[in-house]
């Protein structure tokens, strides 16, 4: 696999804000959203075993093996091994491809507000949380997929203050009027973490 970077620290978006993670970034992505904010491209070869055993080295049980776009190279042998070892396994997704089998947590992100329609098909109809990259556009409907958890967060728009802060308050805007949707900041990015 082609591992971008292996981190711990704190998970800094969504259900799991504040809980200590061992991140695995897979490198790339199918996608190409405007505002992304991960250099994920770069990556060195590694085994899973030798992934696994990068991620034994932290003291936290919850890993999350994010992307870019985690599923185009995730692996069934993988989640097993990471079970294994008595990990946690979360995964963060654009939903765009389908996911092996026994992940703990999906993460569904999916970004078909900003890319073209047919590039950014939504191919999972479950998840965990389904979270929202919100700049004040209209959100699609999104009842068709079942999640315990729904969460709109602002884009941050690194370098623009102002845009993020209007993003911001469009994002609250929306929960007062959409109740079932709660709000996500990025707390990682206040905090100064990774």
């Amino acid at each position: 696999m082609k591992v971008n970077e292996i981190f711990y620290s704190l998970q800094g978006e969504g259900y799991y804000t504040g809980t200590p993670a061992i991140f695995i970034r897979l490198s790339g992505c199918n996608l190409r959203c405007p505002f992304c904010d991960t250099q994920h491209h770069e990556g060195h070869d590694m085994t899973e075993s030798e992934i696994v055993q990068a991620a034994a080295r932290y003291p936290a049980r919850h890993v999350v093996i994010t992307g870019g776009e985690p599923a185009l190279q995730l692996t069934d042998s993988l989640v097993s091994k990471l079970h294994a070892e008595g990990k946690y396994v979360a995964v963060e997704t654009n939903g765009t491809h389908a996911l092996p089998d026994g992940v703990d947590w999906v993460t569904l992100s999916p970004k078909d507000a900003f890319v073209p329609a047919e590039a950014a098909r939504v191919v999972l109809t479950r998840c965990d949380e389904l979270k929202c990259v919100y700049t004040g556009q209209p959100l699609p409907d999104y009842s068709h997929i079942s999640a315990r958890h729904r969460f709109v967060q602002p884009c941050a728009y690194d370098g623009d203050p102002a845009r993020t802060a209007e993003a911001l308050r469009a994002t609250i805007d929306y929960c007062l009027q959409h109740p079932a949707w709660r709000l996500s900041l990025q707390t990682h990015k206040y905090l100064g973490i990774r």
